[in-house]
């Protein structure tokens, strides 16, 4: 084909809607490579979903330029997701603003968007790093106004840009120690480096690239909060993110207060609204500094150090084919089927002997997609499906399900893995979906829930001070029990949930338990809660050595 030395709005639609795909394709690859800021594994996620949500901005908007750069600037800033996902917006905020003003996208203006891409994502980043998409996007753009000034064309403006941004990419590790110990290049720049090549295809037909099997990084045998402080790894266990609607004069004080309390902080958007991302211990004043000046909205918070272990789990079992493994009793047609969300072989096995007919491995930060579950559901021999989302994280996901399918879907909004246990008590494989439901959802409704996890930082609560190391026993409410020693916790907290009017106690052992610790509870359960028959099952689930569900 001629290549084409100008752009329009058609296909920059176009490119955009490549990027998009080619995100989709890449994703699990592009989260192989992620261990900056933290060991995560979202990055090809979070950029996939930002590029779904600007391509479904631009499903409604005019095709001419000024309304699609529009509806990418606003796409790409609501639909950011993570941090990655932020700076991706605000690199195509910066595209979009040059090109916006244009009569076409010809090799100057190409040039000139990608500069402005560039100065947009250095700026929306407190504490700059090179050796990421930042110094991807810097590099590419500098060769491409080269190019510019040298008289390229539009063709020759991005080979000069993706030839620098390749070779950029491949010298992250020299800048970022992390990506050198681990043996990979920056994920974030990997994934920009797809829009550079979805632009080449639509100006000179340049095959996009294929999917690669990436082996992932070795990841370093920290955990945030664990690391040797040189700040290769972030030490902060959350992950704040919200919309802010402030007046834009109020923004650069409210960095300055983010300053004070995190990192990997980025601020992007104008015009009264801001998407906000950032790493910190301290959740509540991440939120208050946006109440002072303005209100916060749809505010996420991720706990980093659970996100890590659950995605080595979710890794883990897929590498198993846990998720596919289905036993041959449960594939016979029913009315109803289930669907459940789990992590660890044992708590799997025990959904399956409940009755669930498909299982999706995830949990509270790695959340599965509502493409997975509808996998899941499709899967089903059934014409309706029960789902159970087993966090409050994944129930709104849940809820996009049903009407992505021919089946009913009908979502029991369980918040726990025992919660899901004691839904399926009332569950009849010969009745509809609804009615399944709304017993289900009273079952799970009876059941009180616990569990037992490990501080990873001194910290204090309503009882006193927190040490690194110490047991927590935590609830709904918040935690309820601190002590040394794991079996002290559990009982701490068994203490303070079973009373004399309960009749069950399921106890989940996941890793960290012990024949010895799970003896020394129940016990203590015969000894001072006589009324209570302790059940023990091995649920294999990390993170927590023991969940607890009282009936």
């Amino acid at each position: 084909m001629t290549s084409l030395t100008r752009l329009g709005a058609d296909e920059l639609c176009a490119a955009v809607a490549g990027f998009r795909d080619a995100l989709a394709a890449h994703k699990e690859g592009i989260n192989r490579l992620n261990v900056y800021p933290v060991p995560d594994g979202d990055t090809g996620t979070n950029m996939a979903l930002t590029l779904l949500a600007v391509s479904e901005e631009l499903e409604h908007c005019e095709r001419q330029l000024p309304a699609v750069c529009k509806a990418i600037s606003h796409g790409s800033l609501m639909g950011a997701r993570g941090n990655s996902g932020v700076i991706l917006s605000q690199i195509l905020r910066g595209v979009s603003s040059v090109v916006s003003d244009a009569d076409g996208i010809d090799g100057a203006t190409a040039a000139a968007a990608l500069s402005a891409a560039s100065t947009a994502a250095y700026q929306a980043v407190m504490r700059p790093v090179e050796g990421t998409i930042l110094t991807v996007i810097r590099e590419a753009s500098e060769a491409a106004v080269r190019a510019a000034d040298d008289g390229g064309d539009l063709l020759a403006v991005l080979e000069a840009a993706k030839a620098q941004g390749a070779d950029a990419l491949a010298r992250t590790p020299e800048m970022l120690p992390v990506l050198k110990d681990a043996g990979v290049v920056d994920a974030g720049g990997t994934g920009l480096l797809l829009l550079l090549d979805a632009l080449l295809h639509q100006v000179d037909g340049r095959p996009m690239p294929e999917p690669v099997e990436v082996e992932g990084p070795v990841l370093p045998d920290v955990l945030p909060g664990h690391g040797d402080g040189h700040g290769d790894v972030s030490d902060l266990r959350y992950e704040v993110m919200y919309f802010l609607e402030a007046p834009d004069a109020a923004i650069p004080a409210f960095k300055d207060v983010w300053a004070g309390i995190g990192d990997s902080i980025v601020v992007v958007g104008g015009d009264g609204i801001w998407n906000c991302h950032i790493h910190t211990d301290d959740i509540g004043a991440s939120i208050e500094a946006a109440i002072e000046i303005g209100r916060p909205t749809k505010i996420r918070v991720t706990d980093l150090i659970e996100q890590v272990e659950e995605e080595r789990w979710v890794r883990d079992a897929a590498e198993q084919g846990a998720i596919d493994e289905v036993p041959a009793h449960l594939l016979a047609p029913v009315t109803c089927g289930v669907v459940a969300v789990a992590t660890g072989e044992g708590i799997r096995r025990i959904f399956h002997s409940l009755g669930v007919q498909g299982i999706v491995t995830g949990g509270q930060s790695m959340n599965p997609s509502t493409a997975e579950l509808i996998a899941a559901v499709e899967k089903v021999p059934a014409d309706h499906v029960v789902i159970l989302p087993n966090n409050k994280n994944i129930i709104p996901v849940a809820e996009q399900v049903d009407e992505h399918t021919s089946k009913t879907v009908v979502v029991v909004p369980t918040k726990s893995i025992t919660e899901g246990f004691a839904a399926l008590l009332a569950y009849d494989p010969e009745c509809e979906g609804p009615g399944n439901a709304a017993e289900m959802a009273e079952a799970a409704g009876n059941v009180v829930a616990g569990e037992i996890t490990q501080a990873v930082r001194d910290s204090s609560w309503e009882g006193g001070a927190i040490a690194t190391g110490d047991w927590l026993g935590v609830t709904r409410d918040g935690i309820k029990a601190v002590e040394s020693r794991l079996a002290d916790a559990a009982v701490a907290l068994l203490d303070v949930l079973v009373t004399d009017q309960h009749e069950i106690v399921t106890i989940i052992e996941g890793e960290g338990a012990s024949a010895g610790t799970t003896r020394q509870i129940t016990e203590w359960l015969g000894e001072h809660r006589p009324e209570a028959s302790a059940e023990v099952h091995h649920g294999g689930q990390p993170l927590y050595p023991y969940l607890f569900g009282i009936e």
